[in-house]
Parts: C-alpha cells; structure tokens; sequence
C-alpha cells in the first residue's frame, strides 16, 4: 500500500465521529418530495435538507455552488477536467412497519436508523468526509473531484437534467455510491408510467375508492378498497385479505410484503393481492373489466410476462421485473404507476409498445412515460479497470462487477457508474422499513470512496 493509501485511510477513520454527527443531521430532515415552491422545485422538505447539506460544506471550509436549488455541489483540486461523485439526499416515503423513527436518526449498537441512512445521504456523508481528508492532506490531483448533491433521484432525475441543460460540467469520469460493491457496470432500462381509465359502474356492488402503495418504486405493503353494496352480499374470507363492515358496505384491506422495485419478486404486491381478491367478488360492467385486468396481467407476477406474453430476459442481467407500484381511484375513474425494467441487452422497443397496447386494448389510457435508458460499459472501459483495482485493494475480494435492475445517476452523466455502498452480504434496507446503515460500513465506504476519488482524479487517459 503506498504512503497516500495508508495515510488516507487513517485520516477518514479518524473522522468517524463527525462524519455520524453530520449523518444524523440529514437523516433528520425528512427530504420527501412534494409539490413545488416559489424557489423549491422539489418541495419544502426536499430544500430544507439541501440547506443542511451546504451548511455543513460551509462548516467543513468548502464552498459551494447552488444550481437555482435543483442541484448543488463543492468541489476541490483544480485542473480542465473534472471527476464527479453524484449522490442524493431526496428519500421514498418512510411507509409503514417501523421499529425505530424514520427520521430519528437512531444508533443502536453499530446501526444508525432512519430513511436515507443507506440510500443515500450516509455515501453522500461518507463522499463528504472523503473530499475533506484528501483536501486536509494536501494529496496532488490531476483534475478537480466534484461532489454533486442530487435532490430528485428518487423519481424522476429532473435535478440533473436541469443541471446538464444548464451548463453543468460533464465529467470525464465519475461514479455515484448509490448501488453496490465491487461495481454496477450494466443497469436495466426503466420505465415509470401512469395509466387511468374511467369507470361506468351500475352493479349492486360498487367501488367507492381504492388506493394503495408508496411510490412507484416500492413493492406496495398495503393495499385498501372501499365497498358499497347491500347487505345481503357476502364476501368471502382470503389469506392476506380482511374484510370489515362499513355504514354502507365493506372496507377490504389487502397486506403484502415491501421490497425495492427493482427486486418485485422479493416481496408480495398488496396490489396485486387486492385485485386478485376483488376479482372474486360479483362486480360488474367497466368495473369487473378493470378489476379483471389488473388481476389477470398483473396479480402476483413480478415478471411482467402476462402483460407481455412472454418472459423478456438476458443472461447478464436476468428477467424483465414490473412492479405495480401505486393505485388511486374513486367511484368516477382509477389510475395506477407501472415501475418496470427491461434487461441491458434488450431495447425498450422490445416491452413499451406491447404494455401500452396491453393497457389501451383493455380501455386504459397511458397520461405518463419517463423513461430511463438502459447502461452498460464493459469491463474493460478504463473506468470500471479503475474502480475494481480500488475495491480489490482495499478488500481483497476479487468479484466480477454486476447488471443490476436498480436505476441509478449513472444513466444520467456521461463516464459514470454506481460504485457502493452495499458489500455482498449485507443487508438490504433501502425503500424499506427499518432501513439502516452499519457505522463501521460507514467509514469503510468513506475509505473506498476516498481512494477512488484520488485514483480516477490522477488517472491516465488516452
């Protein structure tokens, strides 16, 4: 290990107590976002923690820039080329089945609690401290190593789309700690998109209101439908499924199992249950055609493959996933968010065009698209050489980089891949209940992020 190695590892360890402080700082500020104010694109709470973000720059001696509040960063070095770091302190919803307070920042034993603790204001701290202990030493750069704060990652990237089409610096490397170790060199494409169909309902038995999910990307937990109807139906008893009698019909509540949209297969649709359930009952007209669709194409798959027809997979990075990720509706009309992810050698002409068809041939109308290319960079790309050689360094593990179905900044910026936080092993907590990051894993990504800062900011390139 060379003298800069050592020595940078050791001035990050020692930073641990502030780098925790600091962490707890943003965990407190839920960063959700809502509808937009005069000077706050992404909502209040969204900006609130933006400014805690720039706060604790000013209290670290960096100065920072302000991109019209979409986007802010600090940098250091010098030099006409730039390296970035893009991490985000927007965070899902909290949802339900908490034990410790979302935004309470709670440390129990080595886990320090609370949403965005690993996806992602803990590497964005982590990347923080990092730039501070290159800086404090005085360690040579051959380019200016830039840490982005990103604001809208968790839906639709619009703080680094302004960016770009706002003069923003485009990197001639760069990665973002948002995905996993050893490196992330393939993502899947993404698709998040809205479709509404109204409802002409005559039977005796009615929908009064639906809803159910968190966000789009979320394998939704719970799922609710209200009933009307005369008394004299019955409805009958399901697994996951409870019924309660209303004034004026039935409340039915259907409980599945969250997990990362990415990963649909890893929990249980409420969604999807919900409808399966619905599907059983004497509904009638638009309102069975509905309920009929969603349970048919949808139900419990998590493949997307009834809505296609087909099973849409590659060997590098598996199956096409599709998560039904949010219900709304009433009497009048329901809408839903579709969250799926076509594999890295697929195109999106080889899903989109048989969804849409799926859902207008059944009377639903697509009201939003945002799609987000697929990425892939082969392992020999000087960027991926060089950020292996700093994870197996630092490790000694030795494992290939992966595809993975998980959408991340790297679609975003030119040169960029995902690099962290997750070590294979560790648990995954992201966009779940409980979601945690391991102090010690805290510091540890700090260390990978520093070396790797250093590395690609004094890479060769041809």
């Amino acid at each position: 290990m060379s003298k800069w190695n050592k020595e940078l590892d050791d001035a990050v360890a020692a930073l641990r107590p502030e780098m925790i402080a600091a962490l707890q700082r943003l965990i407190r500020k839920p960063s959700v976002e809502a509808s937009p104010l005069p000077g706050k694109p992404f909502g209040a709470d969204v900006d609130a923690c933006f400014t805690e973000a720039l706060t604790l720059c000013h209290e670290l001696g960096f100065e920072t820039t302000d991109l019209d509040r979409y986007i802010g960063w600090c940098e250091i070095g010098s030099g006409d080329e730039m390296v970035a770091v893009l991490g985000h302190l927007d965070v899902v919803p909290e949802g339900e089945g908490w034990h410790h307070p979302p935004y309470g920042a709670e440390i129990v034993g080595s886990k320090l609690f609370g949403r965005g603790a690993i996806d992602d204001k803990g590497p964005v701290v982590a990347s923080l401290f990092a730039l501070k202990a290159i800086r404090d030493l005085g360690i040579p750069l051959d380019r200016r190593v830039r840490l982005l704060f990103g604001l809208n990652e968790e839906t639709n990237d619009r703080d680094v789309f302004y960016y770009r089409e706002h003069g923003g610096e485009l990197p001639v490397l760069g990665f973002t700690p948002d995905g996993e170790y050893p490196l992330i060199n393939g993502e899947k494409g993404i698709l998040n998109e809205w479709y509404g169909i109204s409802l002409r309902q005559d039977g005796k038995l009615q929908i009064k209101s639906v809803r159910g999910g968190v966000a789009g990307n979320v394998v939704p937990a719970h799922a609710e439908a209200e009933l009307t109807g005369p008394a004299c139906i019955s409805l009958p008893e399901a697994e996951g499924i409870t019924v309660t009698r209303t004034e004026d019909g039935w409340k039915v509540e259907a409980e599945g199992i969250s997990a990362h949209g990415s990963h649909p297969e890893q929990g249980k649709n409420a969604i999807g249950l919900l409808m399966l359930y619905l599907n059983r009952l004497p509904l009638t007209g638009s309102t069975r055609r509905v309920v009929s669709f969603l349970a048919e194409k949808f139900g419990l798959d998590p493949y997307g493959a009834r809505l296609l027809g087909k099973r849409l997979e590659d060997d590098l990075s598996g199956p096409m996933s599709c998560n039904l990720g949010l219900i709304e509706g009433d009497s009048g009309s329901i809408r839903v968010k579709l969250n799926y992810r076509y594999p890295v050698t697929k195109t999106v002409e080889d899903c989109q065009p048989a969804v849409k068809a799926a859902f207008e041939n059944a009377g639903w109308k697509l009201e939003q698209s945002v799609h987000k290319e697929k990425l892939y960079y082969p392992e020999t790309a000087p960027l991926v050489k060089a950020l292996l050689e700093t994870y197996r360094t630092a490790t000694a593990d030795h494992a290939p980089p992966k595809c993975i179905g998980g959408g991340t900044y790297a679609k975003v910026l030119p040169n960029t891949v995902a690099f962290g936080p997750l070590f294979e092993g560790d648990p995954v907590t992201e966009h779940q209940p409980d979601e945690f990051i391991d102090l010690d894993r805290l510091v540890q990504n700090a260390q990978i992020i520093a070396q790797a800062m250093v590395k690609l900011a004094n890479l060769p390139l041809e």
